[in-house]
């Protein structure tokens, strides 16, 4: 275990961790980011092009982004560790975090922001063509596919919420679900049949995605799962949206987390009901989930955390 006390540690990064560490960093905390190992940068390091992130108006890479922001973090003393936090001890005034290389190390306090990934299809072709067609965020990238066929996938109010956002964009909607009943609200399932402009494909599940040399995706395999009859459907586009999985198990009850594995916050605050942690970024926000917004909350928890260790 490392002797060193830092004033904050960071666990993620992303958006909301490193202008997190911006502000702690230009507040003279020098804060230690423990980025990860595997996927440091968050979800914009698996995207093509941001053009809905203020001050780029001719857009900007993904990795581009969450590289100034890195470096951005690093210029005002912030310090970044390349592993994942495995265990924590939140039970004392001095946090305690233990990383897989085994490392431990403590904190006065904590700043959350492991963020959430998309759950995927786990089909061929997937992979493959995730930023070349396949895609897990509608507001992002619903631009790229205008006058295209456009496929949406999933039963829930975010795969409704898309289909008719979408539907400004593709020659054609699609939204695909694997029952007969939609998990949707009525009224957002009301509001996208009014639209006239989705066509509904049920009892069915998406088997393949296949495209040109992984350059693009053009279509997509529906298996009917009544009848087991399979399909092609021309797809450029094709957002998955069968919901999100907070990365939140490595706190094993260190915080309390709601039904869905989101941490929970007090009120409009980032300050979880451990004094000291706090929260911010996807890890918390189930309902908006954009960078731009994880920024915010970043900003709010370095706030929230100044104002702690100044107390």
């Amino acid at each position: 275990m490392t002797e060193h006390i830092h004033d904050v540690i960071i666990i993620g990064s992303g958006p909301a961790g490193y202008t997190a560490a911006i502000y702690l960093g230009r507040a003279g905390y020098r804060p230690l980011v423990i980025a990860g190992a595997v996927t440091p940068g968050g979800q914009l390091v698996n995207t093509t092009e941001v053009e809905n992130f203020p001050g780029f108006p001719d857009g900007v890479l993904g990795p581009d982004l969450m590289d100034n922001m890195q470096h951005q973090a690093e210029k005002f003393g912030a310090e970044i560790v390349w592993d994942d936090v495995v265990s924590v001890d939140f039970s004392q005034p001095v946090k305690r975090l233990t990383v897989d290389g085994g490392d431990t190390y403590q904190a006065r306090s904590v700043v959350v922001t492991t963020g959430a990934n998309y759950r995927k299809l786990g089909v061929p072709g997937e992979a493959e063509f995730s930023g070349k067609g396949v895609s897990y965020c509608a507001t992002c990238d619903g631009f790229f596919f205008r006058e295209k066929p456009i496929v949406v996938i999933g039963g829930g109010d975010s795969a409704f919420q898309d289909a008719t956002f979408l539907t400004r964009f593709g020659s054609s909607v699609t939204l695909i679900h694997r029952r007969s009943e939609f998990r949707a609200s009525k009224i957002m399932v009301d509001h996208a049949k009014a639209t006239g402009k989705i066509n509904f494909v049920l009892d069915s599940v998406v088997e393949r995605v296949n495209g040109s040399d992984k350059d693009s995706a053009e279509s997509v395999d529906i298996k009917n799962t009544a009848t087991g009859e399979t399909t092609t459907l021309p797809a450029n586009g094709i957002f998955v949206a069968i919901g999100y999985k907070p990365t939140t198990g490595f706190l094993n009850g260190a915080l309390p987390l709601d039904d869905h594995g989101y941490i929970k916050v007090e009120g409009a605050s980032t300050r979880t009901a451990v004094p000291g942690v706090f929260a911010a970024g996807d890890c918390v926000d189930s309902v908006y989930r954009q960078a731009v917004s994880a920024a915010g909350m970043g900003c709010h928890a370095a706030l929230d955390a100044q104002a702690y260790l100044s107390e």
